[in-house]
């Protein structure tokens, strides 16, 4: 038998059949790799957006107001609350002190006036104070509004009338932390005098035990009439926009006391030149209203007296998480040292900006010489910062945290200083780096002390009498519950 030669049709069906093989494992391979591609680019994505979100959630953590379980602000009076019937008393006020100082006394003064049922006449600023502004009332606040919005707590007027210019005058320092009993016994002096005059407004009311409706009052002249002119309210929303349109939209206002008269004042030197150190020592003794001539520095920073550093500041928001791209506004004057000493922060966060960074020349040069004035602007973008951190416990920190907690308790992270001292010690000395150890060390530290709802606090144990009213905290810094409300019918209007 021969074998069977295969004809040119079964070679030729053979060979396209190999062929359509072959073509097919091409093909396939070719769409096998594709999707196989695909797949990996998608896990690499879905990766990629995975490390974004969990970088993504602490970031927002860093900026997110704390939660205030349903608080709001309420400044509307009680029913039993009557409109002002006012006499022909009259108290005349000079106002001392810087801005801040000047705001809560005068919101002070407005509820002494109801209380003692008297007219309150515009109050005179101060102008003899360190900083020597000349500013008068109407140059800093919107004065007819000031009038018209406590039309109905109490009769403001602009000038003493004419008839009384020359008549005595009772010139009465009102005792500090006052209650409703004091004022109500200071009546008797309308008995000899038509018209009162105080020299002096800060600190006049006490923080607790007064009335509601005096304390509500409190919040209406501070947070709604007391409103800044519209020359300051303008320029300071512009420079919000502005601070807004850098990096995330997002910013950190530092209220950085590292300023000479407060260094000067509280006898605070760490990190300082010996030549710097005397300089402040000698502005300390040849100030004549700073009774405190000898101080210990070391003692003061212990006891965590003295402002943070710009270094400190530098790691201290470092350890909290932000990165370095942070915008951050200085709401101070000019920082002790100069370039010098800023640079121990901007080495780690360059996004520093002051005022004079993202305003003109021309839209500043009105408020030169007027340190009131460009502390409105400092107190303006600072209420409306994403996060307010305060360097010292002064009263414009004071005053705004207290008003960013009638807002809505805005984010206030309020340094720790006698913690973080012993930290700062501890990272000079070499007992601890800066990394994991030191952010939880940090991070705990502080874990409530970034704005969030609480009681207004008492005077520490062990202070009795008089003193104990001093050691409380201002109203003004915590206005809860008085003016921070959880019943929707107290709402304000």
């Amino acid at each position: 038998m021969f074998p069977v030669k295969p004809s040119s049709f079964t070679i030729t069906t053979i060979l396209r059949l190999f062929i359509l093989l072959i073509l097919f494992i091409f093909i396939f391979n070719f769409y096998s790799r594709g999707i196989l591609e695909d797949e990996e680019h998608l896990n690499l994505q879905l990766s990629s957006q995975s490390q974004q979100l969990q970088q993504h959630l602490p970031s927002e953590k860093l900026w997110e107001a704390p939660f205030s379980n349903g608080l709001h602000s309420c400044l509307n009076p009680t029913s039993r609350y009557q409109v002002f019937q006012g006499g022909d008393h009259y108290i005349t006020v000079r106002s001392n002190g810087g801005l801040n100082q000047m705001r809560t006394g005068i919101a002070d003064m407005v509820a002494v006036s109801r209380m003692m049922n008297a007219t309150l006449v515009i109050p005179e600023l101060d102008k003899r104070s360190f900083w020597q502004d000349k500013s008068i009332f109407s140059d800093i606040f919107d004065e007819d509004h000031f009038i018209d919005s406590l039309i109905r707590d109490v009769k403001i007027i602009k000038k003493l009338p004419q008839e009384l210019a020359s008549v005595p005058r009772a010139r009465k320092h009102f005792t500090s932390w006052g209650g409703l009993g004091y004022y109500e016994e200071m009546t008797k002096l309308w008995a000899d005098y038509q018209v009162i005059h105080v020299p002096k407004s800060d600190s006049r009311l006490g923080n607790n035990d007064l009335p509601l409706d005096i304390q509500r009052l409190r919040c209406r002249a501070l947070y709604h009439a007391l409103r800044f002119s519209s020359s300051i309210e303008t320029l300071g929303k512009k420079l919000v926009e502005r601070l807004r349109s850098h990096g995330e939209r997002r910013y950190i206002s530092l209220h950085l006391r590292y300023e000479k008269d407060m260094l000067a004042f509280s006898g605070c030197t760490y990190g300082l030149s010996d030549s710097e150190s005397e300089e402040l020592r000698l502005l300390r003794e040849n100030t004549n209203h700073w009774k405190v001539k000898k101080i210990n520095s070391s003692e003061q920073r212990s006891a965590g007296l003295c402002p943070l550093t710009p270094n400190e500041v530098g790691i201290f928001l470092q350890a909290l998480g932000y990165p370095p791209s942070t915008v951050i506004y200085v709401a101070a004057g000019e920082i002790y040292g100069g370039k010098t000493h800023l640079s121990e922060l901007t080495s780690r966060f360059p996004n520093v900006l002051f005022k004079e960074m993202i305003a003109t020349e021309e839209e500043l040069r009105i408020y030169s010489n007027h340190a009131s004035q460009t502390a409105a602007l400092d107190y303006i973008i600072s209420l409306e910062s994403d996060v307010f951190i305060p360097t010292h416990s002064g009263n414009m920190a004071r005053a705004v945290e207290g008003h960013r907690r009638f807002l809505g308790h805005r984010k206030t992270i309020t340094p720790n200083r006698k913690g973080l001292v012993e930290i700062f010690d501890k990272l000079e000395s070499g007992q601890l780096k800066e990394g994991l150890s030191l952010q939880h060390l940090v991070k705990h530290l502080h874990e409530k002390r970034q704005g969030t709802p609480r009681n207004r606090e008492g005077a520490p144990d062990g202070i009795k009498g008089r003193a104990r009213y001093k050691a409380e905290e201002s109203f003004y810094q915590n206005p809860y519950p008085e003016c921070i409300c959880r019943s929707k019918q107290t709402h304000a209007t």
